[in-house]
């Protein structure tokens, strides 16, 4: 058996968490970054500190580590707050790792497929051009940048839309009865949070193979669908007849993102589409 490896996860929410207890089931050693780092599940070690603030935890681990996730979130949902989540909480732990003389076999930097730009229903994958037309994307975009300038070997993993059934937001639009634009078709792109922690562990697990990644990854499902067609099916799982004179608010843009690069070095979906990942809605629980 080869040595146990290591990985930080900073910013460990709740992706982070599932990633944190599918490595630690496959024998790693991981640590588990936030401000409330109590609450952290066995076996993730908990390491309490802030990526807003320059100064390194106090309980950061010493020694050799292997990986750095950086799975941060913001708080704060304005260009400010994005750009303290993201491109100074890089800066952050890039400086902690060269303040601790550790270098990580790879970094992995969780991103968003906000960055592009595109909305006439185009597939995308990871070589199509990114010009992103809010502040969302372009935080998100300088932060790419600075994480693979950093002379670590780094990747990126471009999430599309994370959804949990047992998180009701889309639920709660749906029961509202709140409209969506039909003509043209709203294309989204998904991901079970399971099926992101999983496209995160098989990377890195992969690189601890000695196999070779890419820099940029898409994470999505394999159905990119309009999303009056995810509404539609939503209102019929859950039994919803009426519409609301109120609009679905989404974010700007209609794409189709590829997985097929991530799909290409062996990982597969769980939930492939909505359908599954919905699958239980609507059933009776006697």
């Amino acid at each position: 058996m080869g040595k146990r490896c290591s990985v930080l996860i900073a910013g460990c929410g709740d992706v982070g968490c599932r990633l944190g207890l599918q490595l630690s089931r496959d024998g790693w050693r991981v640590y588990g970054m936030r401000r409330e780092a109590a609450g952290l599940p066995v076996p993730i070690l908990p390491v309490k500190g802030d990526l807003s603030g320059a100064e390194c935890p106090r309980t950061w681990p010493n020694g050799e580590l292997d990986y750095l996730v950086y799975a941060a979130s913001a708080s704060q949902h304005d260009e400010a707050g994005y750009r303290q989540a993201y491109v100074a909480g890089v800066r952050h732990v890039l400086d902690w790792l060269e303040q601790r003389g550790q270098r990580p076999r790879r970094l992995l930097f969780i991103s968003s497929t906000g960055v592009y730009g595109q909305h006439d229903g185009e597939w995308i994958d990871e070589t199509s051009p990114t010009e992103p037309s809010g502040y969302t994307g372009r935080v998100m975009l300088e932060a790419e940048r600075q994480v693979l300038g950093c002379g670590l070997p780094a990747t990126v993993v471009r999430m599309g839309g994370l959804y949990d059934p047992t998180r009701p937001w889309m639920q709660n639009q749906v029961r509202a009865g709140l409209r969506v634009e039909r003509d043209p078709p709203q294309y989204s792109n998904r991901l079970h949070r399971d099926d992101a922690a999983a496209l995160l562990a098989f990377l890195l697990q992969a690189d601890a193979r000695g196999e070779p990644l890419d820099d940029c990854y898409l994470g999505v499902d394999d159905d990119p669908a309009p999303l009056h067609e995810v509404v539609d099916w939503l209102r019929a799982r859950l039994g919803v007849t009426h519409w609301a004179e109120q609009s679905m608010t989404r974010r700007a843009g209609s794409k189709r993102c590829s997985n097929a690069r991530a799909r290409a070095l062996g990982w597969a979906p769980r939930y492939p589409s909505y359908r599954d990942g919905y699958a239980t809605l609507g059933e009776r629980r006697d």
